[in-house]
């Protein structure tokens, strides 16, 4: 058995077109989803409803599960598959370590890497599969989920787009994912916190949404609820991811191409007879001769 030279092997799953799509359309949807209280002019329903976020989060494990189905479809095999499995399970059971303390959650980092090695199509399918597999270990279920789900999801999709590993490697690029870590983490707090602010409309407080209210109050208000709520939060976050990064990042790496390259994922695979064996079947033993070769 030969397997085929191919440079897209460490690419467990190769995005194609359909999959573009779905991940376009479901990262459209995110946006509304977590951005309606901004977005939604004063003038309409959606700025005075109160079943918007309702509305989103019926809306998004639907989405989630098509992307998963369109991604899988294209090309999640068996061995991508036990990959995302072991990934996601070490990426659940680092969750727990930080219970929450402080904002340190140290599976950031894990996905950071695990995204740059695996490209964006297993990242965006890892980091949802993840955040579902932790919530479950640490009964965190709830209508946030597919938010969280999404939003690590756009986490570990972001770091497999950052430029191709041959042409950065060593120290560079673990300062390139250092970088790319520590805004991830806290663009997942703000955004999870964008999420649930609008549940705090009517309560009159300085840092409440306000149905209907002009864009930049209600973004002011924003700023300060962020402020005030997740930024003692969102920061050791940062500062674990990049820790983490820069200390246990070149042995991840290293061990994270080692698997993809032996598993060589999406790489034909062809038989040939051994050498010096002929094209056609071997004749049978004529009579006489003992059921044996000639030349025995």
């Amino acid at each position: 058995m030969t397997v085929a030279p191919d440079s897209s092997r460490t690419r467990p799953v190769r995005l194609g077109r359909r999959s573009t799509l779905a991940l376009a359309l479901v990262s459209a949807v995110g946006i509304a989803a977590f951005g309606w209280p901004l977005l939604a002019d004063s003038a309409s329903g959606l700025a005075h409803s109160n079943d918007a976020p309702w509305l989103f989060a019926a809306l998004l494990p639907l989405l989630l599960a098509v992307v998963v189905a369109t991604i899988a479809d294209s090309g999640l095999d068996a061995k991508a598959i036990a990959m995302l499995g072991v990934l996601a399970a070490a990426g659940a059971a680092l969750r727990p370590l930080g219970a929450g303390t402080a904002g340190l959650e140290p599976m950031f980092f894990l996905m950071v890497l695990a995204g740059r090695v695996l490209g964006p199509g297993f990242g965006f399918v890892l980091g949802a599969v993840t955040m579902f597999a932790s919530a479950l270990l640490t009964a965190g279920v709830g209508p946030w989920l597919p938010f969280q789900m999404l939003a690590l999801g756009w986490v570990t999709m972001g770091a497999g787009l950052l430029p191709r590993p041959h042409r950065l490697r060593g120290r560079r690029e673990l300062l390139l994912l250092a970088a790319y870590g520590a805004p991830a983490a806290v663009a997942y707090g703000i955004v999870m916190n964008l999420q649930g602010w609008p549940y705090l409309g009517g309560l009159g407080t300085a840092i409440s949404f306000v149905p209907g209210d002009p864009v930049a109050a209600n973004l002011a208000r924003f700023t300060a609820y962020w402020l005030a709520t997740s930024l003692g939060w969102d920061l050791p976050r940062a500062a674990l991811t990049v820790v983490l990064t820069l200390t246990t990042g070149p042995t991840l790496l290293r061990a994270l191409r080692r698997a993809t390259h032996r598993a060589a994922f999406t790489t034909p695979v062809t038989f040939t007879p051994p050498s010096g064996t002929p094209d056609s079947p071997q004749s049978p033993p004529g009579p006489g001769s003992g059921g044996r070769p000639a030349s025995a």
